[in-house]
């Protein structure tokens, strides 16, 4: 029996049948290693989009009569869509959000990029603890970060009122109306230019040393290397910072709702994640939390895909 099995085997031993098993073995070894990442993926992401879009076809109505009935889910439709673009509460969240943009976002890339810029320059001391200084409060939690800052902001608490009472000026209003949008936008500044410094930082270094010895030869100085050839070549580090920001701007929520309790300005409503918020948990909601959450996300996606096609199009008009 062994004389006979001895020449299949050989036979099944060969070159090509040892090279395709090592050529299976190779093209199943990434999604070996990607499975972990695929399972959490479709668990923890996947599957919640597919649950928030199909729940928020769903309403729930009275069955049995109005004193006894059962509350069931049943399916609506673009039903909750409808009243959540139609509420005057969102519309009132969006404009908050759009103010809030407005000053959040242009001045946390507009510091990332001076800080960056600053700290690239070959004459700069201490780059490593500025940096450490700078991204430190990007480490601090956004709940940490408000409470201190909502006590810096209160009247009774607040070193700056201390001192403008003090000259004969009054209080700072930074929680009432207008200045309430500048002091939530203060807190994300604040905790946000760090780490957009970081990313503008790291591309800044990428950048090969023989470009700015050939702009000194040429007689430009560190004012004119930093405008004319690092910002230009920073400009996809600078787009995702943007995109960053603007997403985390939509996602507005910790600092306005751990300011509330301080102000009487914020309501329950004030950006849409608050009122998402209390869709779901005060007025137990489910669905209209849900179409308002697919809404958000939706316009996220939205905004970000076009300010990234923008932008492409003005690097390619320019290099061009």
């Amino acid at each position: 029996m062994t004389a006979v099995q001895a020449p299949a085997d050989a036979a099944r031993v060969t070159p090509g049948g040892v090279r395709r098993r090592r050529a299976r073995r190779g093209r199943s070894a990434p999604w070996f290693f990607l499975a972990p990442a695929l399972v959490l993926f479709v668990a923890f992401m996947l599957v919640p989009i597919v649950y928030a879009i199909w729940l928020s076809l769903q309403t729930y109505r009275i069955s049995g009569g109005a004193l006894l009935g059962a509350r069931v889910r049943v399916f609506a439709g673009l039903e909750n869509y409808v009243s959540a673009l139609s509420d005057p509460a969102l519309l009132s969240g969006l404009g908050h959000l759009g103010l809030y943009a407005v000053i959040a976002v242009p001045l946390t890339l507009g510091l990332a990029l001076l800080f960056a810029l600053l700290l690239d320059v070959p004459a700069a001391r201490g780059t490593r603890f500025s940096r450490t200084a700078i991204f430190i409060p990007y480490a601090v939690p956004g709940v940490v970060a408000a409470l201190l800052w909502g006590f810096l902001y209160l009247p009774g608490t607040s070193p700056f009122s201390a001192i403008t009472e003090a000259l004969g000026w009054g209080s700072i209003p930074f929680l009432q109306n207008p200045g309430i949008f500048a002091s939530v936008a203060n807190i994300a500044i604040w905790g946000g230019v760090g780490f957009n410094m970081i990313i503008i930082f790291t591309s800044l270094r990428g950048i090969p040393a023989e470009i700015y010895e050939a702009a000194r030869l040429d007689g430009a100085d560190e004012r004119q290397i930093a405008l004319s050839i690092k910002v230009p070549l920073v400009v996809p580090a600078l787009v995702l910072t943007a995109i960053f920001s603007l997403i985390g701007a939509l996602q507005l929520y910790g600092e306005p709702t751990t300011l509330k309790p301080m102000s009487s300005v914020i309501s329950q409503t004030w950006v849409p994640l608050m009122t998402i918020y209390r869709d779901a948990f005060l007025t137990d909601d489910l669905p209209s939390a849900a179409a308002l959450s697919v809404i958000l996300a939706l316009g996220t996606v939205v905004l970000s895909a076009v300010v990234l096609v923008i932008t492409n199009r003005r690097t390619a008009g320019a290099r061009s």
